[in-house]
């Protein structure tokens, strides 16, 4: 088999984008039909490779990963809207369940407007860096952003502390050591963290006027509440999909295996591993090569005028404070970013290349949201309309080839829907 150059991946369907493009369907073609017969050894080889979904990676750095009383409590904390400032956003008020954990908007609206499209959570334990730009390197650590971020959850660590121990104590103690007295807690005040960039802030004040202990308990239990949210995120997998079935019938050699792949689906496997190149980024079980791709993507208006994407995330994980191999770690070894270089030229204006699998579920696509639909990511990878900003595209990156059928690989990527995990994960527990 001729590998097919990596030109034209559909890699970052939640990256960026460009609302102007119309979406103008290419001219149907006729195309033969592909039987499971007529792969070759190497097309079968790489079909193969990308099923089932990523089995469950996984996470020294949370010895509470695959608890399933942590699973528990981190489902009550998912869905309470009480870790918010304004007690009206849950983690599920973007991540919601009946849209594969995703929220079918631009931009994420939490306590405010945010900047970047809601990911979906399906699949993330198999994600070596979490956010578009990478910067976060675990799931535990991941869900500490958003709470303290002003534009999602918009609170801070001593709020969360602070509630942790008036409503979730005896199951939070059941796992981790046991919290101060109430008394104790209350003398810490209402609100503080650490935001040295706004010295200004009375939250930031009120951090500096703790001390180092009372900051290293504020900590330790802000970075458990990232561990229980973690725990029940990884129950969060991707259900088989009609690619998955005909992948499991052709590795058994069942005859009937294309009864469970239309035909269009079929000829867009075939462009998606050959001449579309996809697969080139779009590969293994979870459809993503877990790296980070520059395609010179229109500017959108909800960002700065440039964004330095993967460079500056790089930079933000070796810094975390919660960062694997940090005190708050449950592990030292942390190969991932024993490598890891900011300064790599490749990393400017790069973002992270997402999982395709229930990709016809979570519209919009780009990280900024502004391509509403499939068809129009397709025009953007035939057309590549502008030169990038900041850094320099991909430089294997070359517009769709004009053998391939944009209806066919629609079809082949709507078949990558799965069902949703159980039922349930989907819904809230009754809280304290």
């Amino acid at each position: 088999m001729t590998v097919a150059r990596p030109w034209n991946c559909l890699w970052m369907l939640a990256i960026c984008g460009c609302a102007a493009l119309s979406c103008t369907p290419t001219k149907p073609a006729e195309a033969p039909e592909v039987p499971w017969q007529d792969w070759t050894a190497a097309e079968r080889r790489v079909i193969l490779s990308l099923s089932p979904a990523p089995a469950l990676a996984a996470d020294p750095s949370n010895r509470l990963a695959d608890d399933p009383r942590a699973a528990m409590l981190g489902l009550q904390l998912f869905f309470d809207k009480r870790l918010s400032g304004n007690g009206q956003v849950a983690c599920a008020t973007c991540h919601q369940p009946e849209r594969w954990f995703s929220d079918g908007k631009v931009v994420a609206q939490g306590v405010a407007t945010g900047r970047r499209n809601t990911p979906t959570l399906l699949d993330t334990h198999a994600l070596p860096f979490l956010f578009a730009d990478g910067r976060k390197d675990s799931l535990w650590s991941q869900a500490l952003g958003p709470l303290e971020d002003p534009g999602e959850h918009g609170t801070d660590r001593l709020a969360v502390t602070l509630h942790i121990a008036s409503t979730y104590r005896p199951a939070y103690e059941a796992l981790f050591p046991a919290l101060p007295p109430a008394a104790a807690l209350q003398q810490l005040g209402a609100h503080a963290r650490p935001d040295p960039l706004h010295s200004d802030q009375p939250h930031h004040q009120a951090w500096q006027a703790l001390s180092p202990q009372q900051q290293q308990l504020i900590n330790a239990v802000f970075a458990n509440v990232g561990k229980l949210l973690a725990a029940y995120v990884r129950q969060l997998r991707s259900q088989p999909a009609d690619f998955d079935r005909y992948v499991s019938a052709l590795r058994d050699g069942r005859p009937d295996a294309d009864q469970l792949l239309s035909l269009p689906a079929r000829r867009g496997l075939r462009a998606f591993i050959g001449p579309a190149g996809c697969v080139n980024c779009h590969n293994g079980p979870g459809l993503t090569d877990k790296s980070f791709h520059n395609l010179g993507l229109p500017q959108a208006s909800s960002l700065a005028p440039w964004e330095p994407g993967r460079s500056l995330g790089a930079s933000q994980v070796l810094l975390d404070p919660f960062r694997c191999g940090s005190e708050h770690s449950d592990t030292k070894d942390c190969p991932e970013l024993t490598y890891l270089r900011p300064e790599f030229e490749d990393f400017v204006g790069a973002f992270k290349t997402p999982s395709l699998r229930n990709v016809a579920q979570t519209a919009p696509y780009m990280h900024t949201g502004q391509l509403a639909s499939l068809a129009e990511v397709l025009v953007f990878y035939r057309t590549l309309p502008v030169p990038p900003l900041p850094g320099h595209r991909d430089g294997t990156l070359r517009p769709l080839d004009t053998r391939v059928e944009d209806r066919d690989l629609e079809a082949f990527l709507r078949a990558l829907t799965g069902g949703l995990p159980d039922r349930r994960w989907l819904e809230p527990v009754t809280a304290p």
